[in-house]
């Protein structure tokens, strides 16, 4: 078994911000990463999802991006460029394609990670592993029966194969939009629907509004609650994906459906609409099977963090979980995890000594 002062599992934004500020601080830091190269979840998007349709790329620390990003660039090429040049830049060695099974309590201080290319104890450990490996899939009934074609936007690869077709798109996120807009050339008509009515926003969506939006998904995690993503707080602001779909004429909402039928949709009042396709853009989880051991769950189905410490185990950083599952706050949550790892085993080294 190896022994390290940290573990980082995920080298997306969050993990890689975790560990330069880690390294910065003098602390021995292994990062372990699932993918084949780097990139985390932006390697998997569609090529469709080009850069002029993401809300943007945020530096990670320390490192500038070079030049502006050509706008009509496909996002799975333009971020796993920019985190390889990172890791590269600040001479961080991510040992990937690694698998991390189960962490639990060793002994003494330690926390072992166990992983599909051996074992680490660690001090701390920072867990960053996002959201992109679990898809939510709701449930409605009938939906075994439909005899189209049900996909999640996780695997979502563009317009072209729904082209004809007459498509619903489920969900009020930024998910959606970029799926309706882009259906909006090609499909024989669109259903937007969505279980809320969506909340517009006109105004400029800055600093201090970002930071506030943040605020509000952190009481959420701070109760011990199940965290509610970003957008959910801050509504659709004004991008030129929503604008194109508006413009479009895709952007009439439904409310939820009651029941998936063999060949479409009915409503509780009685409405049908005939569909080929659904797309589920209804976001994901958190990706934390592997935290089991520790138990963390709370009574209200979360895990309680301050900040990125987990309560019932202050060794363990969520940084990628509920505020910093965004890119609003995943920068500042790396640092604020490095900043707690280093004053924890700053105390307990002078409790030991």
């Amino acid at each position: 078994m190896d022994i390290t002062d940290v573990v980082v599992i995920g080298a997306g934004q969050a993990g890689l911000s975790g560990a330069y500020f880690l390294r910065r601080f003098g602390l021995g830091t292994v990062v372990l990463d699932a993918e084949d190269g780097p990139g985390g979840a932006w390697r998997h998007r569609s090529p469709s999802l080009t850069m002029d349709k993401i809300h943007g790329i945020f530096d990670l620390p320390g490192v500038r991006q070079e030049e502006r990003q050509d706008g009509a660039a496909p996002a799975r090429e333009v971020v796993p460029a920019y985190y390889g040049a990172y890791e590269a830049a600040i001479g961080l060695d991510v040992l990937r394609p690694v698998r991390v099974t189960a962490v639990g309590r060793g002994g003494g201080d330690r926390l072992v990670v166990a992983t599909s290319r051996g074992d680490w104890a660690a001090r701390a450990v920072v867990n960053a592993t996002g959201t992109w490996t679990r898809p939510y899939w709701p449930y409605y009934p009938g939906g075994g029966d439909f005899r189209g074609r049900q996909i999640h936007y996780a695997g979502y690869r563009g317009s072209g194969e729904f082209a004809g077709q007459r498509v619903a798109v489920v969900g009020g996120g930024a998910s959606a939009m970029h799926v309706l807009a882009e259906l909006a050339d090609v499909a024989a008509g669109t259903l937007w629907v969505t279980r809320r009515e969506p909340v517009w926003r006109d105004d400029a969506f800055g600093e201090v509004a970002r930071r506030d939006a943040v605020a509000l998904v952190e009481e959420r995690v701070r109760a011990g609650l199940p965290p509610r993503s970003v957008v959910s707080v801050t509504g659709l602001s004004s991008t030129p994906v929503i604008r194109a779909a508006r413009e479009k004429g895709v952007l009439k909402r439904l409310p939820m459906f009651a029941r998936i039928t063999p060949d479409g949709l009915t409503w509780p009042d009685g409405r049908y609409e005939r569909v080929d396709a659904v797309v589920w853009a209804t976001g994901f989880r958190s990706a934390l099977d592997h935290l089991a051991p520790l138990r963390l769950r709370e009574p209200g189905g979360g895990i309680k963090v301050e900040g990125t410490q987990v309560v019932r185990e202050p060794r363990l950083q969520l940084v990628g979980y509920g505020p910093s599952a965004s890119t609003i706050g995943a920068n500042r949550a790396g640092r604020t995890a490095a900043g707690n790892v280093r004053r924890l085993l700053a105390a307990r080294t002078l409790l030991s000594a």
